[in-house]
């Protein structure tokens, strides 16, 4: 009994309650990262964020009504028309799957919960997860301490709670907690030379392929960190292990999702990880030959073997090479080359540039995002070096290349904030643990100081044994016991004193302790303001404060209610591929171009419609079947994310393919005017006509709030088109093309003696091209 309970040592107690107590914390975290990200549906209601989770809400549901195997089939005739998209072969199913998974789940356990209040809190129970694996990631970095400071980080970083409130189901939401886990597990196996850690990578990354296309971050993050390990010559097995299974059964499961098919092998982003992979193996020959040969033997089968891989490699890059060449982007997609070149986007893919979220940010965005982060991420990178591990310069390596991608596109933000909250959060620790060492080591010096002085009055009035009494053979044994002991407690020794040179002055330690919780506070504070004001509201719904209240602006619900009620199910809608998804979610009704972006002629052609004058623009749309148009106005109420400020993107893209229209047409001077000053081209296009007719009504002058100025051309006439709705607000409007036979009317009647096949014959030959 007495042995069984000398095993349990005070260090073994304090490393259970460590345990438990780092539990708790990790469970406070993730209910932290989950309520925060409700204040949308606290101070709104339960509904569906943006554009894009509108299409991913309407695909969950095709997928709990019909099934899986009809989900991979579906063709849907309600997007693209008249061409129309397969689902299964041009999203990624991830997102999707999760939440149908979940849904199954829950109903199975007896817990009726409709597919959309899944969807909507899909994103923040993940947020939770991300958060878990976050501190997974850096506990493998540098240890427990700093792996919680950054779980607690990245559970508030504004910038991945833009991506992540309730309601915003895209797929972000699950994709960058399998971005933070693909690292861990990469990470984890190169600490452990596990294979079993390395199945798991390739699984997480597999899962990572389904949920965005994003994944090729890290098909070509962990090559380059590979190659960085060569290079510095910390190869091992381990490295081997790490980076092989990933490769190999990664790029065969990633080849299974149909959205990426043989692309997985076939497109440049992916060839890094081949050319790595074959350098790996080579090093790992040249290794495993050293330890079996002598050196003789080993200089002679080097040069065969360097040789060899080198005719190997060459062979290669010349397959790739080819392959890259044959190709007009040689082999890349267009927003790759857009991050590579910054300016590709704007010179060559004008609907890559004219999102919003693909421009560069601006010096306060990372303020806003990331907030104190980005004064603490410096000194998370100077602990990394202290010591230099494998698993800490990959990490620097990822900070490094996210912030270089997110001050390309301001979307890529997001992957910056996880790389962000792990140095912030190694940053932290290394500073409270140095810190509190100091004010720990200054008050056991100052009760060492006091207890010498008391040892010292008690020892004089000790008598002492006369030292002459003390045998030869006792003083020898005692100076050998001393010398080992003294060459035992050398290490020690160094160890302490080298922690005594990263001492502080209590004070000073006192100060920088106060300092950094004061820091933690405010980082506290701009967070929650972000998630509650910022970020909260849905786009679907708008708010606005002034001296007399809040207004609320639900013209975007109202608008595709009075669509679903008032037009038959087969009729098609018109409008800027932004509102596409809505329209087919909620209205239900078929469209011509949606946020899928996937044929920009198709955009081309609503494009040009909008840019050209009322009759040109009806005969477009007569040929493409449209009934109605729907255009969003935010002139009256100060809304600018409408139509008009969107207009030049239209005249670019539809430029782009059909010559006539040129954007100079529609500038003064170089200026973008909608006043008296504007263009004829302007004022005579039908975006123009279709946003301010009868605008003059609401005021008497037609002042526009969003460009300050009255409008040009104030009392006009429409021919083609006739107003069947518009909004309280008036920010959404819906016309419906007007049949020939209106168009007609009041026009001389030609004679009847001319038989109808021949005038039928006449006005097919003069029929003009509508796109011309």
């Amino acid at each position: 009994m007495a042995a069984s309970s000398d095993t349990v040592t005070p260090s073994s107690l304090r490393l259970a309650f460590g345990n438990v107590f780092s539990l708790f914390i990790l469970i406070l975290i993730g209910v932290l990262a989950f309520s925060i990200r409700i204040f949308s549906v606290i101070k709104y209601e339960s509904v569906i964020h943006e554009f894009d989770p509108y299409f991913n809400y309407r695909v969950t549901q095709f997928l709990t009504k019909n099934g899986i195997y009809d989900f991979w089939n579906w063709f849907d005739d309600r997007t693209w028309y008249p061409l129309g998209r397969v689902i299964g072969g041009t999203v990624y199913p991830g997102l999707t799957l999760t939440a149908g998974t979940l849904w199954w789940i829950l109903n199975s356990l007896n817990i009726p919960l409709s597919v959309e209040t899944v969807c909507v809190f899909t994103a923040p129970t993940f947020s939770a997860f991300a958060a878990w694996a976050t501190y997974l990631l850096t506990k493998e970095v540098k240890g427990a301490g700093a792996g919680l400071t950054a779980a607690a980080l990245l559970a508030m970083v504004p910038s991945y709670i833009s991506r992540s409130v309730a309601g915003s189901y895209d797929n972000e939401a699950v994709a960058i907690f399998a971005l933070i886990f693909t690292f861990y597990l990469y990470i984890k196996t190169l600490n452990t030379g596990s294979l079993f850690y390395a199945t798991l990578n390739a699984l997480s990354y597999f899962y990572m392929v389904c949920s965005w296309g994003g994944y090729t971050f890290i098909i070509n993050l962990i090559p380059m960190h590979a190659l960085l390990c060569i290079v510095t010559g910390r190869y091992s097995s381990r490295l081997y292990i790490a980076y092989a299974p990933l490769v190999i059964l990664g790029t065969l499961l990633a080849a299974l999702v149909p959205v990426v098919g043989f692309n997985a092998v076939m497109t440049s982003e992916h060839f890094a990880s081949f050319l790595v992979f074959l350098i790996l193996n080579v090093v790992g020959l040249v290794y495993y030959i050293k330890g079996m040969l002598t050196p003789k033997m080993f200089k002679v089968a080097v040069t065969l073997v360097v040789s060899a891989g080198l005719i190997v490699c060459c062979a290669m890059v010349a397959v790739l090479v080819a392959l890259v060449a044959s190709s007009p982007t040689k082999g890349w997609s267009g927003r790759s080359l857009s991050l590579l070149d910054p300016t590709y986007a704007s010179k060559y893919i004008p609907i890559i540039a004219s999102v919003s979220e693909h421009q560069p940010p601006t010096w306060p965005s990372y303020f806003m995002d990331i907030n104190v982060l980005a004064f603490l991420v410096p000194a998370g990178i100077i602990a990394c070096f202290l010591p230099l591990t494998d698993a800490s310069s990959f990490v620097i390596l990822y900070l490094v290349t996210s912030v270089y991608f997110s001050g390309v596109m301001v979307r890529l933000m997001l992957v910056l904030a996880p790389a962000a909250c792990i140095m912030s959060g190694i940053a932290l620790s290394s500073a409270f643990g140095v810190f509190t060492r100091s004010i720990k080591f200054a008050s056991i010096g100052k009760q060492a100081d006091a207890g010498d002085n008391v040892d010292g009055v008690t020892q004089n009035d000790v008598v002492k044994p006369d030292r002459n009494e003390e045998l030869p053979k006792e003083k020898t044994s005692r100076k050998k016991k001393k010398e080992k002991e003294n060459v035992e407690k050398a290490p020690i020794a160094t160890k302490k004193s080298e922690k005594r040179l990263l001492m502080l002055p209590m004070e000073a330690s006192v100060v920088a302790i106060l300092l950094l919780i004061l820091l933690g506070a405010f980082y506290v504070v701009h967070c929650v303001w972000a998630a509650a004001e910022a970020y909260s509201a849905p786009s679907i719904v708008l708010t606005s404060q002034s001296h007399d209240g809040l207004h609320v602006f639900d013209d975007f619900r109202e608008a595709y209610a009075w669509l679903s009620h008032n037009t038959d199910v087969d009729d098609k809608v018109a409008s800027w591929w932004d509102y596409g998804y809505q329209t087919t979610a909620m209205a239900n009704r078929t469209v011509i171009v949606d946020n899928n972006t996937w044929n920009n002629t198709h955009i081309a052609t609503v494009g040009t419609a909008m840019s050209s004058p009322e009759k040109a623009a009806w005969e477009i749309f007569n040929s493409l079947d449209v009934k109605y148009v729907l255009v969003v106005f935010g002139g009256l109420v100060g809304y600018p994310s409408d139509d008009i400020n969107k207009f030049l993107w239209m005249v670019r893209i539809g430029g782009g393919v059909f010559p006539h229209i040129k954007e100079p047409d529609y500038l003064r001077d170089g200026q973008y005017r909608i006043d008296s000053m504007a263009t004829p081209t302007m004022l005579n296009s039908l975006m123009y006509k279709l946003s301010y007719y009868r605008f003059v009504e609401t005021d008497g002058k037609g002042y526009d709030r969003v460009r300050r100025t009255e409008i040009g051309k104030k009392h006009f006439k429409l021919t083609h088109f006739e107003e069947v709705f518009t909004t309280h607000h008036w920010m959404v409007r819906l016309y419906k093309l007007k049949p020939p036979k209106n168009r007609i009317r009041g026009k001389t009647k030609k004679s009847k003696s001319k038989s109808t096949s021949t005038s039928s014959k006449r006005s097919a030959t003069q029929k003009k091209n509508p796109w011309q």
